[in-house]
């Protein structure tokens, strides 16, 4: 007679990344809901300016470190994160910390659903149904194209865009790369909406985060997702000729 198997700890010590992510996504929905906002933002811009004209350096990479941990553990406040950049850096070198920073807590979510999540989950998501499974077959068809799109269309939320490629067998480096150009087009928008916040305060106004609405920003947004699209349809449409 064989001996019974002796569980391992292995199993949850491959989940502890993400089970700690999600502890921590769920206490900070709670606590940071009500700092993560533009009123906190305001009410300490002096003292935020002051430090960052004395320690420039030092604010650049601690802004880009609380910006991938936001982003890493999905906390609130990534958007008032987004337009902070902009505030204390200007829309340049404000948008290359916002995209630093987004795409490091990026790969740090996508590398730890990989770990801890891994081939089990991805198997259900082919029984799915729904947009994470339409995701999941386009990633697989095309995954360039697909990668660029999902991170173009704002439709798409960022936890899913980060989570979704991290269970079909994306490469780090494929995830990263077209995570960090993929999301420039929305960061730079909004960093130079970040960067005019000073003169918004002044007013006492909020800023209008409805301008990547605008025809002049929305349709050369929704050009690059035909672009990036376009090798799914051209694809799309050979296999139907082949048929």
């Amino acid at each position: 007679m064989s001996e019974p198997s002796q569980p391992t700890s292995g199993g949850f010590a491959r989940k502890l990344p993400i089970i700690v992510i999600l502890c921590v996504a769920a206490i900070g929905a709670f606590t940071l809901r009500d700092y993560m906002n533009f009123e906190t933002l305001a009410e300490n811009r002096e003292a935020l300016l002051s430090f960052r004209d004395n320690n420039y350096v030092l604010t650049a990479f601690a802004f880009m470190a609380a910006y991938a941990a936001v982003v890493a553990f999905s906390l609130p406040g990534a958007t008032v994160m987004t337009l902070t950049g902009g505030f204390l850096f200007a829309t340049f070198p404000g948008a290359l910390f916002n995209v630093t920073g987004a795409t490091v807590g990026a790969i740090g979510i996508f590398l730890a659903a990989r770990w801890g999540l891994g081939d089990k989950l991805a198997a259900k998501m082919d029984t799915g149904e729904g947009i994470v499974k339409k995701m999941k077959e386009g990633i697989d068809e095309n995954q360039w194209s697909m990668l660029f799109l999902i991170r173009l269309v704002p439709a798409v939320p960022f936890f899913v865009a980060n989570l979704v490629p991290a269970l079909v067998g994306v490469p780090v480096s494929r995830f990263a790369i077209s995570t960090f150009f993929g999301i420039i087009p929305g960061a730079v928008v909004f960093t130079s909406v970040g960067a005019g916040l000073g003169a918004v305060f002044d007013r006492g106004e909020t800023p209008n985060l409805g301008i990547i609405f605008e025809p002049s920003i929305l349709l050369p947004i929704l050009g690059l997702c035909a672009l990036a699209a376009l090798p799914i349809v051209l694809k799309a449409v050979r296999g139907k000729k082949g048929l």
